[in-house]
């Protein structure tokens, strides 16, 4: 219970500050493009890891021995989740809009929970799916609907791919933490996505100013790349090795909750009942999965 209590901590951490990530990169974004940010982003937070992952190693004496295999599915976490999924989802929102893209882009426990069940050959419980449906149900309330779906098409066809993407990378991180430990797979997986991601930063730049003479850019930079990319990767990885994937990726929709709540309080949006019932039934689909007693 309490491995499970843990992990389900990390999780909802993780969700939560990537629900408040966007108010920072909606200022930074006036001053850094897209890509250029990710990549920098990235920089930071493998300096940040690596440093901690050679700490870790030089008190537990304990270096990981990686095989040609082993770099693969590292590589292919990195290139799936960090690059591709990051990538999609900028895009998307981008051609959509942010509303519609929260919106879609929480379908990632539904593809969570499927794909464990092929790859980790998880089970499909009646309790996982009460959860999902609760949850599901939470996430529609609170963001709504009301969407121009047809004049967003190709943007929400776009960040469909950001939602599947990102759960492959959740069961995938799931199946690397059999060999290797979290820090050592996000260290390296982050390290993928610098490689894949600095060509576009390369081409990006060419055309796109990047402003840094702003104390406030700075800060949000380094927020962004530490606490945002180090930080909240590390425990969304975490809180997957400690929990079945398809019971973790139910605490993802705490990012549209916590973004909701952020947006009125530091943006000024308004939030009308539909927050709060809606932050009930997501509340009420996690509570399910973390007092549940047994589940084969």
């Amino acid at each position: 219970m309490k491995h499970r209590f843990l992990g389900a901590i990390y999780l909802s951490l993780a969700a939560s500050i990537w629900g408040g990530t966007f108010v920072v990169s909606k200022y930074v974004f006036d001053f850094v493009p897209p890509i250029t940010l990710v990549w920098l982003r990235y920089i930071i937070a493998f300096v940040v890891l690596f440093l901690i992952l050679k700490v870790n190693q030089m008190k537990t004496k304990i270096r990981p021995s990686f095989k040609r295999n082993d770099w693969l599915l590292i590589g292919w976490i990195g290139f799936i989740g960090y690059f591709v999924s990051v990538s999609l989802q900028f895009i998307g929102t981008k051609l959509s809009d942010a509303h519609t893209g929260a919106l879609i882009t929480s379908a990632t426990p539904a593809f969570i929970v499927l794909f464990a069940r092929f790859i980790l050959k998880e089970s499909i419980t009646i309790r996982k799916l009460l959860a999902l449906f609760l949850a599901t149900i939470g996430v529609v309330i609170v963001i709504g609907l009301h969407t121009n779906a047809m004049h967003f098409f190709w943007g929400n066809i776009i960040l469909v791919g950001a939602a599947v993407t990102w759960a492959l990378l959740s069961v995938y991180v799931k199946l690397a933490s059999s060999r290797f430990s979290v820090l050592t797979i996000t260290t390296y997986a982050i390290l993928f996505a610098i490689f894949f991601t600095t060509p576009f930063m390369i081409w990006e730049i060419q055309s796109s100013d990047v402003v840094l003479n702003n104390a406030y850019v700075i800060l949000g930079i380094l927020y962004l790349g530490v606490v945002s990319t180090a930080g909240a990767f590390f425990l969304w990885n975490k809180g997957m090795e400690m929990m079945d994937a398809g019971i973790g990726s139910l605490f993802f929709f705490f990012q549209p909750l916590v973004g909701s709540f952020f947006g009125w309080l530091l943006l000024g949006e308004h939030l009308d009942q539909n927050f709060f019932i809606g932050g009930f039934f997501i509340l009420a689909g996690a509570f399910v999965v973390v007092t549940r007693q047994s589940e084969n």
